[in-house]
């Protein structure tokens, strides 16, 4: 309900339990498998760790992201608001924390708008042939910026702010839709591999990416290992975006548990099945896939993309339909998951006097319009960056992510200890152990673990962030 309303329209007005269980699974899931499932097998995941060193980082990191989830559960059945995060930190620490975490998280969320809409032109530029690519505009960090691409990209995000503005229900059907695609056609790649006699595991040969003096460092196979694990905050983003639509869910927040889990779970399958998939099949003139895949910088079209060249390779042309649908249902439940999510938190912060009254106010549909408005606004530019920006925001997404993570479990520990439940307590001090150890990673350069930090430009624009947030806050609450 909008602050400063009228008792009247406070009951007239408010978000409407009209999500099902499938709807909100649908949503967290959406956000989880955005377009790093079928784009980063050849760009990171192989070239960092091969196909088994992936399988086992990736198995890792959904096995942190599981403790984790114990922290989220325990909340959301306390607290079952749409703030999530925000209103954790809040209750259990105070405003300034509140703000912090809401300021991070809500980063977090805003950066995989635009760049799962980014991500469609790099897709498009394969499967139709550079149609896009008209009205070639400029140049940037070997990127070239054509106004057709930026055209798909806006329209994207455009098309699904203004369905998102529509009745909750709307979004939950249309991204339950989205999300049995993608499904259908991952299940339908696997299937195809494993059903075709000349599939064969040692196309997965070598386990791991040979090249152990990866970017001129030494780079054994236990750090390839660790380089991948240290996505996970990134690659499993999503899951905790099920408090957002708490408010909104028709169901028993004591469900929330299992529902958190299976995405998680499912989302490590996804991404390990694609890797695995991606490596399967490579090009005749090449002896393995470590060859093809340090080429991947000399290809154009569809051979270079993996997971696009083995579906076409195993399957023919319904292959490589059933691959390019499921990678662009993967980026729209992505789009579609993260405008919800970011307009709930912002709503919430609204609600709770941290943002203007603006931000809370809901349209006839009980939707946060505004907010959602307020999030295309700031995604419009980002397409104008081209793909440079991608890894940008993937560093900035993983920041924000830990940081809500590492509030969570702290909140979880206070309260589980007023109720002296210690089981709770010991997940929740397990999870923030394991959020701070992320942040390490990400922030702190390490010599023996090359490309996984923060890069320059990250940098840059998360110090940019940072003090946007402190002139925000002082001039909000001075």
């Amino acid at each position: 309900m909008s602050t400063g309303a009228s008792g009247s329209e406070k009951l007239e007005h408010r978000l409407e339990r009209k999500l099902t269980l499938l709807n909100v699974w649908s949503m967290a899931f959406g956000c989880v498998i955005g377009f790093g499932a079928f784009m980063m097998p050849g760009t990171v995941f192989l070239k960092r760790a091969g196909t088994v060193g992936t399988l086992i980082a990736m198995e890792i990191g959904a096995i942190v992201m599981l403790v984790i989830s114990y922290s989220y559960s325990y909340m959301i059945q306390k607290f079952p608001v749409a703030g999530g995060e925000f209103v954790y930190a809040t209750r259990a620490f105070g405003k300034k924390h509140g703000f912090l975490c809401a300021w991070f998280l809500g980063l977090s969320y805003l950066c995989l708008v635009p760049v799962n809409a980014n991500a469609i032109a790099v897709l498009f530029r394969v499967l139709f042939n550079n149609f896009f690519q008209f009205k070639f505009l400029y140049t940037i960090a070997g990127d070239n910026i054509y106004l057709g691409e930026i055209i798909l990209a806006l329209v994207a995000m455009i098309i699904f702010a203004l369905i998102n503005m529509l009745n909750i229900k709307v979004s939950g059907i249309l991204q339950t839709v989205l999300v049995i695609l993608l499904i259908s056609g991952v299940v339908i790649l696997v299937a195809a591999v494993v059903l075709n006699p000349e599939s064969s595991a040692s196309n997965f040969q070598p386990l791991f990416y040979p090249d152990k003096n990866y970017n001129g460092k030494q780079f054994t196979f236990f750090l390839q290992v660790l380089s991948v694990s240290a996505i996970a905050p990134w690659a499993f983003v999503g899951f905790e975006t099920v408090p957002k639509f708490s408010e909104e869910s028709n169901f028993s927040m004591s469900k929330v548990k299992v529902l958190m889990d299976t995405c998680i779970i499912f989302g490590g399958f996804v991404y390990v099945s694609m890797n695995l998939f991606a490596a399967s099949y490579f090009p005749e003139n090449y002896a393995n896939w470590a060859e093809y895949i340090d080429d991947l910088e000399n290809l154009h079209g569809i051979i270079s993309i993996p997971v696009l060249f083995a579906a076409y390779k195993v399957m023919g042309i319904p292959g490589l339909i059933a691959a390019g649908i499921s990678a662009l249902c993967a980026m729209l439940t992505g789009i579609v998951g993260f405008y919800a999510a970011t307009s709930r938190l912002l709503y919430s912060m609204s609600e709770n006097q941290m943002l203007p009254e603006w931000f809370g106010r809901l349209n006839k549909y009980n939707v946060p319009m505004n907010a959602t408005l307020f999030c295309l606004l700031v995604s419009l530019g980002i397409p104008f960056a081209g793909r440079v920006v991608l890894g940008w925001a993937v560093d900035m997404s993983s920041i924000g992510a830990t940081i809500s993570f590492g509030y969570t479990a702290l909140a979880t520990r206070k309260y589980a200890a007023l109720e002296n439940k210690k089981d709770i307590m010991i997940f929740a001090a397990l999870g923030f152990l394991l959020s701070i150890l992320f942040a390490i990673i990400l922030l702190i350069p390490i010599p023996f673990i090359p490309g996984i930090s923060l890069s320059f430009e990250s940098y840059t624009c998360l110090v940019f962030w940072i003090l946007l947030g402190i002139i925000f806050y002082r001039n909000a609450y001075k």
